[in-house]
């Protein structure tokens, strides 16, 4: 099945924008959630793991989180984590066993688990909920890490899981098609679009689209096809591209755009391109990143401009990170005030208790560790931020690529969207592999078999 997958990468795009529309249908969603959860589990069962399809799978399930949760296709909201977590411990159970054991990761888990026992919420509110909606996402960092931690990968099969990944974005950006009206119709202001982003948050949407922008292009710069075109890759970039700025959420893209500079960084460090060339690379993106931002721009009445600087509908600047910098301030304040802690999932209570003028759940998740695990977070913040370093000051340039490019998204896309999805905790583990074939004569041998392959 998976190899199936891997070699008709164009049709199982096809498929998967065949599902998108289908998403639309009331009928669909649902049986598409309960495929994406059984089919893997059977797979995994069949084949014990032998070629990754843990990995694989999981990465599939990071794509299409978002678009299930928004179709409604997840009998739970949080049942994409749970999947995530389900596939990665069949795979570590099933099979050879590969771990490098990571007392890091274990003594993470449970070192975040000690949070639960300050945890209390007012009358009314369930304690399960409250947990699993502040626990789920590092909790599925922790296994994933501990999946991945050394764990050797070729880099052929770090394309194919990043192809899984992308697979249901696809789907997801169609979905947004049918689902978004007449953009006539549409009054853009200086907020983030719920109206573009199909009906759901759009810092979700975007964050999930931004993942897709990185992908399609770390597969052009790798001159690995896609769908077997080129062109046709260029313009699945440009569409993503598009859709992601429409949802007027700025994290999610502004991510994408930092680690896709690091990764061409570190990418032609290992090249050794000339200057001529990298010019001329330099000349064409930025001819394309305007081009797509001026017709955006266009598009939405010029208010694009408005909602990056920070302006509201009339141009008149406001808080540009809408309130999230007013939450760390308490959130640091409630850290030293409560070195161990105020319990998992408190912290909107306590700034409601407290008559603060912010009383929302917290975007960004070094705040949250900090304030809602005292100086246990703290510790648990620096095992996260030092760990992969020692990866990536191992690795050549193609492998610090990689190594740091999703090091990148899980810090960025954790400091303005927590950890909401699975996305940034499965990609935070990904800087942890131990990525083989990424010598300058491995990697032109596996792009040619690679594309006898895909012929």
């Amino acid at each position: 099945m998976v190899e199936k997958i891997l070699r008709n990468k164009l049709l199982f795009i096809c498929i998967h924008l065949v599902i998108g529309y289908l998403g639309t249908k009331g009928f669909f969603p649902s049986l598409f959630g309960l495929i994406t959860i059984m089919l893997p589990i059977f797979i995994i069962f069949q084949t014990n793991n032998k070629n990754e399809e843990a990995l694989l799978f999981a990465a599939y399930i990071v794509g299409a989180e978002v678009f299930i949760r928004m179709t409604g296709g997840f009998i739970f909201y949080e049942t994409g984590k749970y999947a995530v977590l389900l596939f990665l411990t069949m795979g570590i159970v099933l099979g050879k066993f590969k771990q490098v054991f990571s007392v890091q990761y274990v003594f993470y888990i449970l070192l975040l688990l000690l949070g639960i026992v300050f945890t209390q919420v007012p009358e009314g509110e369930s304690l399960r909920t409250n947990i699993t909606f502040n626990l789920s996402g590092p909790i599925v960092l922790g296994i994933a890490a501990f999946y991945c931690y050394q764990r050797e990968i070729t880099l052929k099969k770090l394309m194919d899981m990043l192809f899984f990944m992308l697979l249901p974005l696809f789907s997801m950006i169609i979905y947004l098609y049918f689902r978004t009206p007449d953009l006539s119709e549409i009054v853009f202001g200086g907020e983030a679009n719920f109206v573009t982003s199909g009906g759901f948050g759009p810092n979700q949407v975007a964050s999930a689209i931004g993942l897709g922008m990185f992908i399609l292009t770390v597969y052009l710069l790798s001159k690995q096809k896609l769908s077997g075109y080129l062109f046709l890759d260029a313009i699945f970039l440009i569409y993503f591209s598009y859709r992601g700025l429409l949802t007027f959420s700025r994290g999610g893209i502004l991510t994408a755009v930092v680690t896709l500079l690091i990764f061409l960084f570190f990418y032609l460090l290992h090249k050794k391109i000339a200057f001529t060339i990298i010019l001329r690379y330099a000349l064409v993106s930025i001819a394309f990143i305007l081009s797509i931002w001026l017709y955006t721009l266009d598009i939405t009445g010029g208010m694009l401009n408005n909602r990056y600087t920070g302006k509201n509908a009339i141009g008149v600047q406001k808080d540009i990170t809408t309130g999230r910098v007013d939450i760390l301030q308490i959130q640091m304040e409630n850290f030293l005030e409560n070195p161990l802690g105020i319990g998992v999932g408190n912290g909107k209570y306590e700034r409601l208790n407290q008559g603060e003028g912010v009383t929302g759940a917290s975007h960004n998740e070094v705040g949250r560790l900090l304030e809602e695990h005292g100086y246990i977070g703290l510790l648990l913040l620096i095992i996260l931020l030092v760990v992969p370093l020692f990866n990536f000051f191992r690795g050549n340039n193609y492998q610090r690529a990689f190594i740091l490019s999703f090091y990148a998204i899980w810090f960025l896309t954790i400091n303005h969207s927590a950890m909401r999805i699975a996305l940034p905790g499965f990609v935070y583990a990904l800087s942890l592999l131990n990525i083989t074939g990424t010598n300058e004569e491995e990697a032109e041998d596996i792009i040619d078999k690679k594309s006898v392959d895909d012929a």
